[in-house]
């Protein structure tokens, strides 16, 4: 597909043709579609990101929580499970997945939503290290990170499905 193809796209084609790049809220390509045409996929990127920011909190904390745990061998969509096994969570060594899974326990008991960590080009160990960390955060920050990795996610879903020809 191209951003041409996809600029002509109606309304509902569009979000069948992005709307997973949100994880489960197509809600975010429905709203990015009334700002077509894009001139570049960092206009589109742009867009669907202004579309979470202005979303209400409820919207954004669905958003958030719509995103499997990190490591969790369950309910994940096809790009999530992609994306979490070239980072090595699928080959995780049995105290690897304890520690994650305890980390990732411990993350959702004091934000009440998954640990969200933009894994292409990470190793499990960058990762479990990041969780450790950003346990300590504060929730109001701890939200901001979450929704900055969802649009760095964004972003990688994007250019794996246009070719950068324009950007």
């Amino acid at each position: 597909m191209t951003l041409a193809d996809l600029n002509a796209l109606d309304r509902p084609a569009f979000s069948g043709a992005v709307g997973w790049v949100f994880e489960n809220s197509p809600w975010v390509a429905e709203r990015a579609w009334s700002h077509r045409p894009f001139a570049t996929l960092a206009a589109l990127h742009s867009a669907m990101a202004d579309a979470v920011a202005a979303a209400s909190p409820a919207e954004q904390l669905a958003l958030i929580r719509a995103h499997p745990d990190l490591g969790a061998r369950a309910r994940m969509s096809a790009a999530s499970e992609g994306e979490q096994a070239g980072a090595g969570l699928d080959r995780l060594t049995p105290a690897e997945f304890d520690r994650l899974h305890r980390l990732n326990a411990a993350y959702r008991e004091k934000f009440g939503f998954p640990f969200i960590y933009a894994v292409k080009g990470a190793a499990k160990h960058d990762i479990l290290a990041a969780l450790e960390t950003r346990l300590a955060a504060e929730p109001e920050a701890e939200h901001a990170a979450a929704l900055a990795h969802i649009y760095r996610i964004a972003q990688f879903r994007l250019e794996s499905l246009i070719p950068c020809t324009t950007s």
